[in-house]
C-alpha cells in the first residue's frame, strides 16, 4: 500500500495509512539529520538507530527532568521514576537485570493460553466485536493474572493501567496527570500484597493467596473464567521478580513494586498495536497471495512455518506498533559528522530502521518466517524492552482466536492520534 499524502514530520507519519514510503525516503536521503520543524535530530536508518540506542551519551529522559514535571511528587511520578525503561545509570542497570531476569522466565505458553481463554470469553458475550477490550483489556488482564491478581482485581488493574500510561506522552494534560496518579496509587495497592507474598514464598511453593490475589478458586483460567486449574501459576511473574531480586541481593521493595506496575504498562500500547496491525495485515491479504501487504504469495498463513505466530513476529518489524522513541543528550554525541549537543533530543525512527534494505533484504515485503530479521521495534542495547516475547505471545493468542472465530477487520483503518504508538481504530 502506498500514499501520496504530504508528510510534515516523522511524528505525523505514525498515524498515516502508510507511512513507509516517507520513512524510506528518510533512510535513503536523510539517515541522520536535523529536523527544523520539530527541533530535534532524527535517526532513520539502521546504522544511525543502532548508534543512538547504544550510546552512553544519550539518555531516556532529559537530565534536568528525569520525571515529567506534571507528575513530579505524585504517586505516578514515584512509579515513573523507578521504571527501568525510564531511568539510566548503574543502579537502574542493576534493577534492569532483575526485571529482565523475571520476564525472561515468564511462562509465555501459559500466558498465551490465558489470552486465548479470555478472548473466547469476551467474544462469547455476543454483539459487536469489542476490539478495544480485545486489544487492550485482554493482554492487561493476562499480565495481572500472571502477577497473581484475581479476575476482579485484574479487571480493575487493566482499567487503571490505561489511565497510568496517559502520563507518559509529552503532551499529557493536567487531567491525565491526575488520573495517572490515582491509577498509580491503586495499582500499587493491588500489587503490593502479591509482591509481599512472593518475597516470603520460595518460587514454586504453593501458598495461600494474599488479599486481592489469585487462589485456586479465584484466578483467571486458561479456558476463561475462574478455575482451580490455574492455581499453579498465578503470581509466577512476581515470584520470578522476587527470586531475581534475591539472587542479586536487591533488598528495596519500592522499585520492585513500581516495576510490577511496569509489567502492565510496558506491554499495554505495544501489544494493542501489534494485535491491531496484525489484523489489518490479514485484512490486506497477508499470506494469502491476494492483498497488497503480502510479499510471499505462499498461500494461507499456517503452512511452512508461516503460521499466526510467525505472522505476528513479522508484523513487529513490518508495521511496528511502536514507531519511534526519543533520546536526550547528556553529553555531546557525534555521528556521521554531526554533533548532538547536551540538551538536544534525538527522535529514533524504529519503524524506519526496520525497513532499511541494508539490514533486511526486500524490507517492504511482509514475509512471515523471515530468517534472522533486524528488528528495532522493542529497542536495543541497555533499554531493549524485556517484555517483547510476552507481548508477541499475547498478540498471537488473541489473533489466533479471532481468526478461529472467522472475525477480521477493515484493511483501511484510521489510527489513534499518538506520537509514537501505531494503533488502529477498529
Amino acid at each position: 500500500m502506498s500514499t501520496t499524502t504530504t508528510v510534515s514530520s516523522p511524528v505525523e507519519a505514525v498515524r498515516l495509512a502508510d507511512p513507509y514510503p516517507y520513512y524510506a525516503r528518510l533512510v535513503a536521503e536523510r539517515p541522520f539529520a536535523w529536523d527544523e520543524g520539530l527541533g530535534v535530530w532524527v535517526a532513520a536508518d539502521a546504522a544511525a538507530v543502532r548508534a543512538v540506542l547504544g550510546s552512553g551519551a544519550l539518555r531516556v529522559r532529559p537530565v534536568a527532568e528525569p520525571v515529567p514535571a506534571g507528575i513530579a511528587g505524585t504517586a505516578a511520578g514515584e512509579v515513573f521514576g523507578e521504571l527501568v525503561r525510564m531511568t539510566d545509570g548503574a543502579r537502574a542497570a542493576r534493577l534492569k537485570q532483575v526485571v529482565a531476569g523475571a520476564l525472561a522466565r515468564a511462562d509465555t505458553a501459559y500466558a498465551a493460553s490465558l489470552a486465548r481463554g479470555l478472548t473466547r470469553e469476551v467474544l462469547a458475550a455476543g454483539g459487536e466485536v469489542p476490539y478495544e477490550e480485545l486489544m487492550f483489556g485482554v493482554p492487561a488482564r493476562v499480565v495481572a493474572a500472571l502477577c497473581g491478581l484475581t479476575e476482579g482485581a485484574g479487571r480493575e488493574a487493566a482499567r487503571a493501567i490505561g489511565d497510568f500510561v496517559q502520563c507518559i506522552p509529552a503532551g499529557a494534560t493536567e487531567e491525565q496527570y491526575a488520573a495517572a496518579s490515582a491509577a498509580a496509587t491503586r495499582l500499587r495497592a493491588l500489587l503490593a500484597p502479591a509482591l509481599t507474598q512472593a518475597q516470603a514464598t520460595p518460587l514454586g511453593t504453593p501458598a495461600p493467596a494474599a488479599p486481592g490475589t489469585a487462589s485456586g478458586s479465584g484466578g483467571v483460567s486458561a479456558s476463561g473464567g475462574n478455575a482451580a486449574a490455574c492455581s499453579a501459576r498465578p503470581g509466577q511473574l512476581l515470584g520470578e521478580l522476587a527470586a531475581a531480586a534475591e539472587r542479586d541481593g536487591w533488598a528495596r521493595t519500592g522499585p520492585l513494586l513500581s516495576n510490577a506496575v511496569g509489567f502492565l504498562s510496558q506491554t499495554y500500547d505495544a501489544t494493542a498495536g501489534l494485535i491491531g496491525n496484525t489484523l489489518v495485515a490479514l485484512a490486506r491479504g497477508a499470506g494469502t497471495g491476494t492483498g497488497t501487504g503480502t510479499g510471499t504469495g505462499s498461500g494461507d498463513v499456517g503452512a511452512g512455518g508461516t503460521g499466526t505466530g510467525a505472522l505476528v513476529r513479522e508484523v513487529v518489524r513490518y508495521d511496528a506498533p511502536i514507531q519511534n522513541t526519543r533520546r536526550f543528550a547528556a553529553e555531546p554525541f557525534t555521528y556521521a559528522g554531526s554533533t548532538v549537543e547536551p540538551g538536544q533530543q534525538v527522535l529514533v525512527l524504529l519503524a524506519a530502521a526496520n525497513r532499511d534494505p541494508a539490514v533486511n533484504p526486500d524490507p517492504h515485503a511482509l514475509s512471515p518466517g523471515r530468517v534472522n530479521p533486524a528488528v528495532f521495534t522493542f529497542g536495543a542495547a541497555a533499554h531493549r524492552c524485556p517484555g517483547a516475547e510476552l507481548a508477541t505471545a499475547l498478540a498471537g493468542a488473541v489473533v489466533t482466536e479471532l481468526r478461529a472465530a472467522g472475525l477480521g477487520t477493515t484493511a483501511t483503518p484510521a489510527y489513534r492520534p499518538l506520537a509514537n504508538a501505531r494503533i488502529p481504530l477498529l
